[in-house]
């Protein structure tokens, strides 16, 4: 029996998607480290289970794992999904002397600035950036790029804790705000204007084996900017020929840039209105807003499976065929508080519900999401991307989510 530790802090519903996979997988013991206990069916997926005080600290994570190693014998992947855990899990692999991604490389990819700067050693191109320590350094640099700007953590995840900057008086005031100085720099770079993708991979022996390409509406930052937009990510069927060849191109010379050897991989990307490409980051994880789950149902496959196929087996069950087209709307509404109503459904399912593949709506008396991803999602699919994009534009514009 083989001993996998799955380490979810606080297990939510797309975290234990991954986990109840690996739990599947054949002569596999799912050991459990945990800041939060999680009742149900979820609570029985692991045969033990580790609680720490505070879930992303190493020295926690490696005594559970250890106490885990104690109770049960040696180790055979130590797993998880954050991307705030990375490091610390690579930390534990090496105390532990298990196989996986490396301290070294799970923070080439955790910090954004040595991220940006191993890229470009490449001949990658990316977002301009520099750390700011001084408001001599922050002044240097939009001399340099101009505004607007975009400021955020050195090691910050997606577009979460990131401000556009517009103005001297917005950059001095995050400045303060991020309590840059010395020891604490933020984290400067041009913005990139142009269309938003990404680009997933499952990488094995630090070869790509699969590929996927989404689209965002709006972009991300324009949608942390504005609580209220619903927004949608799309996953075009057909995904070859010009229009992604030179970016798949790019992404696989990222993932090789930075040394991934096995494990999924999540970049951001533009396309400017010059045709040419910048990376805006990459992550050594699965990507969020359920692109996970729609690239299941653009390949007719479980793609959970395939995640932890490959990195509890070293396995790489495709190629997949890409199917359909998919598109996932994110429900979102002006207000504070808990939902009040949910309105515009009836009509939506009229209209695209046999499109539907997938949806979650709100329930009066929820309290209002502080996530990217909204209070409730619709997923459709059909072999037509402009079906699915027709679709999610009747979705995003016919329901809506009030709060008081």
């Amino acid at each position: 029996m083989r001993n996998v530790i799955f380490a979810a802090p606080f297990p939510l519903e797309t975290t234990m998607r991954f986990a109840r996979a690996a739990a599947r997988l054949d002569d596999v013991r799912l050991l459990g480290i945990v800041q939060e206990i999680r009742g149900g069916d979820d609570a029985r997926l692991f045969a033990d289970v580790v609680r720490v005080g505070d879930g992303l600290d190493t020295v926690q994570l490696i005594e559970a794992a250890r106490e885990l190693e104690r109770r049960h014998g040696p180790i055979h992947r130590v797993l998880g999904i954050l991307e705030p855990l990375q490091v610390q899990l690579a930390e534990v692999r090496r105390a532990l002397g298990v196989s996986g991604t490396s301290p070294e490389t799970a923070d080439l990819f955790r910090d954004k600035a040595r991220m940006k700067d191993e890229l470009r050693r490449h001949g990658l191109p990316c977002a301009r950036h520099r750390l700011l320590r001084t408001w001599q350094d922050a002044e240097a640099f939009v001399a340099e790029v101009g505004l607007p700007i975009v400021l955020k953590p050195p090691a910050g995840m997606g577009c979460k804790a990131t401000w556009r900057i517009s103005s001297p008086v917005e950059l001095r005031g995050a400045l303060r705000a991020m309590h840059a100085g010395p020891n604490n720099p933020a984290l400067a770079e041009e913005f990139l204007r142009g269309r938003e993708h990404s680009f997933e991979t499952i990488t094995l022996g630090g070869e790509v084996r699969f590929a996927s390409f989404t689209r965002y509406y709006p972009t991300p930052l324009e949608v942390v900017e504005t609580p209220w937009i619903q927004w949608v990510v799309v996953l075009p069927r057909v995904v070859e020929g010009p229009e992604f060849d030179d970016a798949r191109a790019l992404g696989i010379r990222a993932v090789k840039a930075l040394g991934l050897e096995t494990g999924f991989t999540h970049m951001e990307w533009f396309r400017r209105d010059d045709g040419s490409l910048a990376i805006g980051e990459i992550a050594a994880r699965p990507p969020g807003a359920h692109i996970v789950l729609a690239n299941g149902y653009a390949h007719d496959t479980d793609m959970y499976r395939a995640w932890a196929r490959a990195v509890v087996d070293d396995v790489f069950d495709g190629p997949f065929e890409r199917r359909h087209a998919v598109g996932v709307a994110f429900l979102r509404g002006v207000g504070r508080g808990r939902v009040t109503r949910v309105t515009g459904a009836d009509e939506a399912q009229r209209r695209v519900g046999h499109l539907v593949v997938e949806a979650r709506l709100p329930s009066r008396g929820d309290a209002r999401s502080d996530s990217y991803e909204g209070d409730g999602y619709v997923i459709v699919r059909d072999p037509d991307t402009e079906v699915v994009k027709a679709a999610m534009q009747t979705v995003i514009e016919t329901i809506g989510i009030e709060y008081a």
